[in-house]
């Protein structure tokens, strides 16, 4: 259920993932400045729980979650939430999002404040496909130090790669141009296709057009879609379900192959079979070790306008700053 969005100045935040840094520094090595910058994001960036081990070493990091509403009821992100979702989804009932409040963003950003971080790149959800960047912007008006807050202008790990190396660039002692450059590096050139077996739950929420819905519903055509200037979009046609996956994976396969450096994720929900056996075959046709290919489950606040059975493909181009010394090997593959 609903978890308290009352953060405390020193608080550990969603699934242990940042750390609001509390009163005189951690040691360190000489050679490793502390992170002057903190990142701050949303829970639609879907980071894998096996990345929250170098995030709360690097202790410059807060995810702000986005609640789904299933019925009356309100969650967060976890089990709970994914299971009456799914429910929720099978059953056709009435699932909806909202916003966070500026208030949740401005408690988590007086927090590092006080805990005297000297600014913040916060980075978020499209500004086309929610209200979450307009509610972190009010917040970042009523605090002292400067907030730099980025419309990633995508969603999924399209922001997530750009986080994470926000966040390296954070923990190496970055400022803050350098931290915001880094995460809007990665976003630029960042590709989200997917693939959804209905249109009706992108419909109800308003996060397709009419037209397209029609062709997909009515024609009964499959569509291929893509996140373009911040909205969603069909990229391709497909006559039959049967042909979708497999042309989802020849276009992942070649947007990849054309990028510098890419990471990949797959995301999915309610299929992990299914995002398991095609994430594998993504990476044989590219020829790159499977742990190469990152599986995380879509987030909620995703999947609530997606439904069941999406499959979607992230190539971020670019590789990476250096993580922070201190940090732990980092594994790519989130199923764990």
């Amino acid at each position: 259920m609903a978890e308290s969005t009352d953060l405390p100045a020193i608080a550990w935040l969603r699934r242990g993932w940042g750390r609001l840094r509390p009163g005189p520094a951690p040691a360190a090595a000489p050679s490793t400045p502390l992170p002057r910058i903190a990142v701050v994001t949303d829970s639609s960036a879907g980071l894998p729980d096996a990345w929250a081990a170098e995030f709360v070493r690097a202790e410059c990091f807060a995810d702000v979650v986005l609640p789904v509403m299933v019925g009356q009821d309100i969650f967060t992100e976890g089990e709970d939430v994914g299971t009456a979702l799914s429910l929720a989804l099978a059953a056709g009932a009435q699932v909806r999002t909202s916003r966070p409040s500026p208030g949740q963003f401005e408690r988590v950003y007086r927090g590092f404040e006080q805990a005297g971080f000297e600014g913040i790149a916060s980075l978020h959800l499209s500004g086309k496909l929610s209200g979450t960047v307009d509610a972190a912007r009010l917040a970042a008006g009523r605090v002292g130090i400067p907030v730099e807050v980025v419309d990633s202008q995508t969603a999924g790990m399209a922001l997530g790669f750009a986080v994470r190396a926000a966040v390296r660039a954070a923990a190496r002692g970055g400022g803050l141009a350098e931290v915001r450059r880094a995460g809007e590096e990665r976003l630029a050139g960042s590709e989200v296709l997917f693939y959804v077996p209905s249109l009706e739950q992108l419909r109800r929420g308003g996060r397709i057009g009419a037209a397209a819905s029609l062709v997909g519903t009515v024609l009964s055509i499959k569509l291929i879609l893509t996140i373009r200037d911040g909205l969603i979009v069909p990229l391709e046609r497909i006559r039959t379900a049967a042909k979708a996956v497999p042309r989802l994976r020849e276009l992942a396969v070649a947007r990849a192959s054309a990028a510098l450096d890419p990471s990949i994720a797959v995301h999915y929900f309610g299929n992990r079979g299914e995002a398991e056996a095609f994430a594998a075959s993504l990476a044989s046709d590219l020829g790159v070790p499977a742990a190469d290919v990152a599986l995380s489950p879509l987030p909620a606040v995703l999947a609530a306008h997606t439904g069941l059975g999406v499959l979607a493909v992230v190539i971020s181009p670019g590789a990476d700053p250096r993580p922070h010394p201190l940090a732990v090997p980092l594994p790519v593959d989130a199923r764990d």
